[in-house]
């Protein structure tokens, strides 16, 4: 394992826009361009872990790299590089904290939804029909178990929240009225066939792709006038998806999984509740520490995730 992990970058000269769960954007010397650094942060129901798993930022960078690649037929991205060597002369001076964690991308608007789609009911999705026999208000057939295969992919949108602030799940005639018709119509066709394609291959590497969220953007066009939609942000990694070992996999329960679910037990099972995002009862503001085997169960899940769909690791 590194050393450590990566919290937060530091690139003194660039100009830092927003630090996220776990990423770090920065403004270049292009004015169209961006700089996202992928740290090893790693959050769960809202909440930043103090400590974070080493290699986290590069696996996830790789496994985005890898599906931009495999679906750039789908829809245009924001990618442009992740060779440190083809960036502004600004960012290259960083290149040892940077090499294999960073993407130069395309600046855009970023359109206000998380473009959920689900091919299994579980998570969010399974409390709900628990109680209403709906995901996200889309009535589903009676009798379905926890982790049930749906009879087709659903595209579950919820609202972008600040940070610290809940995503709200919501209906798709609420997500249309927010972005307006046509725009949904050109993001929920695009997401329901970035998850067809993902999961059709994720399975022959013995994957099941149970859900996952893309981010859409706009562009100015480039054959003037109008804008074009893209995808932004990362693409089908452990932190934006839920994948299951197919070899496993026994619906009516909840399923072994490669994604931030055994974190997120853990933190269950050390007490975390809704309202104690800031600490432990008693220990608020102290924030949540991964205890060591936790921080090495989560980085070997995410490392066998890498080596699974991609046939390496880093």
């Amino acid at each position: 394992m590194s050393a450590s992990a990566l919290i937060d970058s530091n690139l003194p000269g660039l100009k830092l826009l927003n630090r996220g769960k776990v990423r770090d954007v920065y403004a270049t010397s292009d004015p169209n361009l961006l700089l996202f650094v992928a740290s090893d942060r790693i959050s769960a129901y809202d909440v930043i872990l103090r400590n974070g798993v080493p290699d986290k930022g590069k696996v996830l960078t790789k496994i985005s790299l890898f599906w931009f690649e495999k679906l750039k037929h789908v829809i245009p991205t924001h990618f442009v590089t992740a060779n440190v060597d083809e960036m502004p002369e600004e960012v290259r001076k960083y290149k040892e904290t940077l090499e294999g964690r960073a993407m130069l991308v395309k600046k855009a608007k970023v359109i206000p939804l998380e473009a959920i789609v689900r091919g299994y009911i579980t998570g969010s999705g399974w409390s709900e029909y628990k109680r209403s026999g709906t995901v996200h208000g889309i009535p589903l057939p009676a009798g379905l178990v926890e982790s049930q295969k749906l009879p087709e992919p659903l595209f579950t949108p919820s609202t972008k929240a600040e940070q610290g602030q809940h995503d709200e799940n919501i209906s798709p005639e609420k997500a249309a009225s927010l972005i307006g018709a046509d725009l949904y119509a050109r993001v929920e066709r695009a997401a329901l066939q970035l998850y067809k394609e993902a999961a059709t291959f994720a399975a022959t590497k013995g994957l099941i792709l149970a859900d996952t969220k893309f981010e859409f953007g706009l562009v100015p066009s480039a054959s003037g006038g109008g804008e074009d939609l893209i995808l932004v942000d990362e693409l089908l990694t452990p932190d934006s998806s839920r994948y299951w070992p197919a070899a496993a996999y026994a619906p009516g329960g909840p399923q072994p999984s490669f994604d931030k679910q055994y974190l997120r037990d853990w933190l269950v099972r050390t007490g975390f509740r809704k309202g104690l995002e800031g600490g432990p009862e008693g220990r608020e503001g102290e924030g949540w520490v991964m205890d060591e085997d936790v921080v090495r169960g989560t980085r070997k899940r995410y490392l066998e995730a890498l080596e699974m769909l991609t046939g390496s690791g880093l």
